[in-house]
């Protein structure tokens, strides 16, 4: 018998670390790479929360807090979901984790049976597939369309529901396709979702403060307000403040559902940083100025970017309404060849042969939707001109 588990083989890299991990290794050789990996700001994280957590450690705050949160962060908490998305819940319906992925981690793993199925719109982030794997469960992905903005149509969701769903997964602004969902949009699911009282709701609304061309952001459970009650909203503080190394994520549902995924993380990891929990509180209730001066400085580089992708022979893509990322299509480069003969026949033979002149991106069958590439402008401006000067070069020399 071999030392490792079965369950191991379901533990995989996201696309983004993955690709990442494989920069690392390249400049560790010396290799020049521009990398467009990373789905985190380049920013550091604000003085003021740095500071609330430097005084927190000298006022004592190094020690274990509740499993789940402190009061002083779910009080926090239940302030700016009922301030910024209109949901009304209190501190015990509040879990928070070393990070949104912890959180997700706790609710399909305290929830989910061998056979449940999670459904998935796609293009997606793929760790919402592998945790579902990692739970016995099967990932049920929804394939959307680029005409659709990338949004799953009520139809299409009506028509995947099987009895054995579980879970929706929703993201917006979503990564990687930086789709975000109208009041429209989310009335239309919530109209199948009403017929369907078994399957529950996970609204992933992380990049939520990083929107574009004054889009509003809506949550589902403020949309729906009857599928709140089944509907875990999932939040964080990595993307909107900077705070990828502080692990802290946040969610709210309902108390059955938030006493499970207390007694998941009570088993794994017990209660995130007290330090970083002090982060957070000055984070939520702290002015938003800097946030917002960082959104117009991603936008900027969106209008940047956008342009030069679409202006490269073979390659199409939109500007995203949310979040940091444009999903560039690849289909014309398919069956051409590099300079050295090699055929390109998917998205990752595409993104391999970008590694070979220097650029760094994840292929678009890492987030369930080909083919594509996903591009992060979460970098210098000087960084993504350079990276779309070698996508030029590159294009120009396929055959």
């Amino acid at each position: 018998m071999g030392l490792l588990s079965t369950r191991v083989a379901r533990a995989r890299l996201t696309a983004s670390a993955a690709a990442t991990e494989r920069v690392r290794e390249l400049r560790a050789a010396g290799v020049d790479i521009v990398a467009l990996t990373q789905g985190e700001p380049d920013f550091n994280t604000p003085d003021h929360i740095i500071e609330a957590a430097h005084r927190a450690m000298h006022a004592g705050q190094t020690h274990y807090t509740p499993v789940d949160g402190t009061p002083e962060l779910k009080a926090a908490i239940v302030e700016k979901f009922r301030r910024e998305n209109g949901i009304e819940c209190r501190p015990e319906n509040v879990s928070v984790g070393a990070g949104g992925k912890q959180v997700l981690y706790n609710a399909l793993m305290s929830t989910i049976d061998a056979g449940d199925e999670v459904l998935i719109p796609a293009p997606s982030w793929i760790a919402y597939a592998d945790l579902t794997q990692f739970a016995e469960g099967v990932p049920i992905l929804l394939p959307t369309r680029p005409e659709d903005g990338f949004k799953l149509r009520a139809g299409d969701l009506d028509r995947a529901i099987t009895p054995r769903s579980k879970w929706l997964m929703l993201n917006s602004p979503s990564n990687p396709s930086g789709a975000v969902y109208s009041e429209a949009e989310y009335r239309a699911l919530a109209a199948v979702l009403e017929r369907h009282p078994k399957l529950w709701i996970i609204s992933d609304e992380i990049y939520e403060r990083i929107r574009y061309d004054f889009v509003p952001c809506v949550s589902f459970a403020a949309v729906a307000p009857q599928l709140a009650d089944r509907t875990l909203t999932v939040n964080g503080l990595s993307k909107s403040f900077a705070m990828t190394g502080w692990r802290l994520g946040y969610a709210c549902g309902a108390v059955e559902l938030i006493g499970a995924m207390r007694r998941m993380q009570g088993q794994s990891t017990l209660n995130p940083s007290s330090v970083s929990q002090a982060a957070g509180v000055a984070a939520l209730t702290g002015p938003m100025d800097i946030v917002e001066s960082r959104c117009a400085e991603f936008k900027t580089r969106r209008d940047f970017i956008v342009p030069r992708l679409s202006g490269i022979p073979g390659l199409r893509c939109t500007a995203p309404q949310g979040a940091f990322y444009v999903y560039v299509s690849c289909e014309d480069w398919l069956g051409r060849r590099t300079p050295e003969g090699r055929r390109l026949d998917s998205d990752a033979d595409v993104t391999d042969y970008l590694l070979s002149q220097g650029i760094a991106v994840p292929s678009g069958e890492g987030y369930g939707l080909s083919p594509y590439f996903r591009v992060s402008f979460a970098t210098s401006t000087g960084n993504l001109e350079e990276a779309c000067r070698r996508i030029e070069a590159a294009a120009q020399r396929i055959m």
